[in-house]
């Protein structure tokens, strides 16, 4: 699941998406650190430059925020699953924002083959910061979680470090620089992100 639906605000509105890093986009990067999954949903504007397969959704309302967007992404891939093929177990849940997020998905995956007990793994920064949007989860607990808060207070703009609250999440160190984000025009100049199209 792929989160690129985001408002951009303190980017002056650019889409964090369409940002280019290394010849690609960052939203492609996204997906090139997901490829194997077998089935990929992109929750926000659709480019009209997805490869084809590519599952969308849309938060609701649109830039409700993560955790809203989480909820739309495993809306749109149980109804996938439901007329064509059986659940997949877990989910990665991924910023379109960190373009170097493809080294940390195969740490993250070796900790969650390893506890098949707990309900997830999210990844943990070099300088100790956790990043739930570059995580993997188990899809029943995560639906759980949804549901429950979608009862609470609704998903709208609620903190995801808050949806997350309930499950069992072992914090997985990965590797320098992986859950480095674009939030800022600073932080697109300190990892070499451009402003336009590659």
């Amino acid at each position: 699941m792929v989160l690129a639906g985001g408002k951009s605000s303190r980017l002056g509105g650019v889409p964090k998406a369409q940002l280019g890093y290394a010849g690609a986009t960052l939203l492609e990067h996204a997906l090139g650190a997901a490829r194997g999954a077998g089935r990929i949903v992109v929750v926000g504007p659709d480019p009209g430059t997805l490869p084809d397969g590519t599952l969308t959704a849309r938060e609701e309302p649109p830039f409700a925020g993560p955790a809203a967007a989480i909820a739309a992404g495993l809306l749109a891939l149980g109804q996938d699953a439901g007329q064509f093929r059986k659940p997949a177990p877990w989910v990665l849940v991924l910023a379109c924002d960190m373009p170097l997020a493809a080294s940390a998905v195969p740490v993250l995956l070796r900790e969650v083959a390893g506890h098949q007990d707990t309900d997830g793994a999210m990844a943990v920064s070099a300088d100790g910061r956790q990043q739930p949007l570059l995580g993997i989860y188990r899809v029943s607990s995560l639906m759980r979680a949804v549901e429950a808060a979608a009862e609470v207070a609704g998903l709208a703009n609620l903190a995801v470090f808050r949806l997350l609250a309930s499950l069992d999440l072992l914090a997985v160190p990965v590797p320098a620089g992986s859950t480095d984000d674009v939030d800022t025009w600073d932080d697109a100049a300190a990892l070499g992100v451009d402003g336009g199209l590659p």
